[in-house]
């Protein structure tokens, strides 16, 4: 593996995930989304997460963030929260009628973008690749939680 930190995967990785968001982040901002609040909207939208805990681990940030992240989508218009009437320490967190309109094209305009980043590969890298990123992230997630038991 090559010494130079500069061309490590973990660097280049981190480049390109900040191009992404980058590029996804003013792509979305006419649609009224933030790239941070996709994950959560689409796990609202396909019912993958009816929980804080669900949604925060969906998402892989921790619950204060995602308290934080559904406050201002609320303030935003995108959710709607209601007190569960089953335990009334948490709320039910549905999609508005504005967001549920607006998420196809969100959606949309994040593949193309991903289609124009790999522009030039073949179909078979590009699913190479997201393999790669696939268990690479899998490698990453182990690490971590083996680091976090340790503490």
């Amino acid at each position: 593996m090559n010494e130079d930190v500069l061309s490590t995967p973990g660097h280049l990785i981190s480049l390109a995930a900040r191009s992404f968001a980058r590029l996804s982040e003013v792509r979305l901002k006419p649609l009224g989304f933030g790239v941070g609040q996709l994950p959560v909207l689409i796990a609202l939208q396909n019912g993958q997460a009816s929980t804080q805990r669900d949604r925060a681990r969906f998402a892989k940030v921790e619950q204060p963030p995602m308290a934080q992240m559904l406050t201002r989508m609320e303030r935003d218009g995108l959710i709607e929260r209601t007190r569960d009437p089953a335990d009334g320490r948490s709320s039910h967190v549905v999609l508005t009628k504005t967001a549920k309109e607006r998420m196809p094209e969100a959606i949309s305009t994040l593949l193309k973008g991903n289609c124009e980043a790999l522009a030039g590969f073949t179909d078979s890298e590009a699913l190479q690749l997201v393999d790669f990123l696939t268990r690479l992230i899998s490698n990453l997630d182990q690490i971590s939680s083996a680091d976090t038991s340790l503490n």
